[in-house]
């Protein structure tokens, strides 16, 4: 299961707060001003053990009380659709009201468990101030401080109980691709040139495919199961907020796959959005390959794929070991060749180094280039392993774990890569006492 955890309610209750206490750090631009979030924010979370996607839903329009009014219930529609727990977060200094009450009436349609979160409850008298909200007809509310954290771990508590603690990973022994990427980019015509046959509808409306559909694919030796994720039509009531519907099904589809094939349009560029889907399969640790599509509508030269490439590896720095293909699903241009990589990436992700060999190349490599020292520390890394995890993790056993920096970690991901094949793999390296 795919656990998303939304975040609605009206501006300047402290949203973008407590989406920031929950991922632990500070991601979400927090500001007194209303409507500062115009971006969605997504982000990843855990507590007791279960891991969970958080979305600070944010972003509204502001002008006329009837225009404000469309986009909270557009906001709380998606969320609603596609979340597993929403947070509705309400202001107690400002107690109930008009857009609250717009919220909870939609809310109280759902069947999705909903917890009415009153927020800046940090003195005895704003306690007593909060039954003002029993009257939004939701029932019980948890009273806390996004800014300090008082009562958030009383609330999470209660919220992962609604949660799913299944690993995605264990679905099927056969690999999954899934295609994701921005609305109209391609990804239907992709598999549809891939699976030979007009599986999926395919139009030049964004975001026709309304549900992420699954495909087994045979044929050149390859044998997987194939996952268009477009999945963000809009529905009868959100017009126009493709943008958060479309990384709302990427996010689904990201969880239950083995490695992301990421469609960019050659016309448009790496976009925004583009980059926050990556991110979010870098999170994630999955493979990653990224296919340039309508290469063919491009006007180019000889340095054109080059300058493209090096454009879409300073969007995604410092992770830029990617497979970059620039393809035509229009015209089958190098579309198998798409698919060579994506097995590759998949075998890569499951690479698994012996404990004696790791340490053969490893260790002369430390000794030659240590670690900084740290205010007369330092650091001896004696011994490291590969974790039993399901993507490329390693342990560095050393007397001082807490004081290895950041670019030293890279160093060694940096050398593992150099002698490794981890091409599309997000890697991590952890530092362990010893």
């Amino acid at each position: 299961m795919s656990n998303i955890v939304a975040i609605v309610g009206r501006p300047n209750v402290g949203k973008s707060t407590l989406f920031n206490r929950l991922i632990g750090e500070r991601q979400a631009i927090v500001d007194e001003q209303s409507g500062v979030t115009r971006d969605r924010t997504y982000g990843r979370s855990e507590w007791n053990g279960i891991e969970f996607n958080v979305i600070d839903s944010g972003g509204y329009i502001q002008g006329s009380e009837d225009a404000f009014e469309g986009e909270i219930r557009k906001q709380v529609e998606i969320a609603i659709d596609e979340s597993t727990v929403i947070l509705f977060v309400v202001d107690v200094s400002a107690g109930i009201m008009g857009p609250d009450e717009i919220v909870a009436n939609l809310l109280r349609k759902s069947e999705k468990p909903i917890f009415l979160v009153v927020n800046k409850v940090d003195n005895n008298e704003r306690i007593a101030d909060a039954t003002e909200f029993y009257g939004l007809g939701l029932g019980d509310y948890y009273c806390i401080s996004g800014m300090n954290g008082a009562g958030t771990g009383e609330l999470l508590d209660e919220v992962v109980k609604h949660l799913s603690s299944e690993k995605e990973e264990d679905r099927s022994d056969l690999p999954r691709f899934a295609i994701v990427g921005r609305p109209n980019v391609g990804k239907s015509s992709l598999t549809n040139a891939l699976l030979g046959q007009e599986r999926n509808i395919v139009t030049d409306i964004a975001g026709t495919t309304r549900d992420s559909i699954d495909s087994l694919y045979k044929g050149y030796g390859f044998e997987f199961t194939l996952v268009d994720t477009a999945g963000i039509r809009k529905k009868k009531s959100v017009h126009e907020d493709v943008e958060f519907y479309s990384v709302l099904r990427s996010i689904k589809a990201i969880e239950s796959c083995d490695v992301c094939i990421l469609m960019i349009d050659a016309t448009q560029g790496f976009e925004h959005q583009d980059q926050t889907i990556f991110g979010l399969a870098q999170k994630n640790h999955k493979g990653i390959v990224i296919l340039v599509n309508k290469w063919d509508l491009v006007e180019k030269d000889t340095m054109s794929t080059k300058k493209f490439t090096e454009h879409i590896q300073a969007k995604i720095a410092p992770f830029k070991d990617v497979p970059i293909l620039f393809v035509s699903a229009l015209t089958k241009q190098r579309i198998h060749k798409a698919l060579e990589i994506a097995v590759q990436v998949y075998e890569n992700r499951n690479r698994k180094i012996a404990t004696r060999e790791l340490n053969e190349l490893m260790l002369p490599i430390i000794q030659m280039t240590p670690p900084p020292s740290f205010k007369h520390h330092y650091i001896k890394i004696k011994f490291a392993t590969q974790l039993p995890t399901h993507f490329p993790a390693f342990a560095f056993f050393c007397n001082h774990p807490k004081y290895v920096r950041e670019d030293y970690r890279r160093f060694l991901e940096n050398k593992l890569r150099e002698h490794y094949d981890f091409s599309g793999v997000p890697i991590e390296v952890y530092m362990r006492k010893k």
